[in-house]
């Protein structure tokens, strides 16, 4: 069943939109959350709860692109249950290494000028993500938002981990510039 008619299933309300999007997104959401929670139990709840926000969002949200849509908010919720069992205990994930490395380009915190800030943010780092050449960016994509190992890296582009951490090194600095010229850090 293609998204569209999925989209339209939960629009109608009809319980079958659950099912299909199960169907079609379970082993991605499923994937997403496991390589942040590194627990299948948390991952499988964090997947469940993803199908409730998409029962309760849409309508009225209206997804472009579903997928992507879905990923993000099992990645928010997996990064939210993370924080939750781990707060007093940080570092030694792969996803603790992935955000520290985002942590010297991009600005933190949760003061309200940050939170205003958010949408002008994503939006400049998806501008910066297009000038990027296509494997850089995916690997980029990987890294920072799927939570890819450097080792799952060089298999999936072919380089090695050295080449790996070198490329995603200097996109960092490239967004960190980026960002400084746009204002935003």
């Amino acid at each position: 069943m293609d998204d569209e008619a999925i989209l339209n299933l939960y629009r109608l309300r009809q319980t079958a939109a659950l099912t299909e999007t199960e169907a079609k997104y379970g082993r991605l959401c499923f994937c997403v959350a496991d390589r942040i929670l590194n627990s299948r139990e948390d991952a499988e709840e964090c997947v469940n709860d993803t199908w409730l926000h998409a029962w309760n969002a849409i309508p009225p949200e209206k997804p472009k692109l579903f997928s992507a849509w879905l990923s993000r908010v099992t990645r928010n919720l997996a990064l939210s249950r993370l924080r939750e069992t781990h707060a007093a205990k940080r570092g030694g994930s792969e996803v603790d290494l992935v955000l520290d490395e985002l942590a010297e380009c991009i600005p933190g915190g949760t003061d309200p000028q940050r939170v205003l800030e958010a949408n002008e943010l994503a939006e400049a780092v998806n501008r910066f993500l297009a000038t990027l050449k296509p494997l850089e960016r995916d690997a980029f994509v990987a890294r920072y938002f799927y939570a890819a190992s450097l080792a799952e890296l060089s298999a999936r582009t072919g380089w090695t981990v050295g080449k790996t951490k070198t490329v995603l090194r200097r996109a960092r600095l490239k967004l960190q510039t980026y960002l400084k010229e746009e204002g935003l850090c």
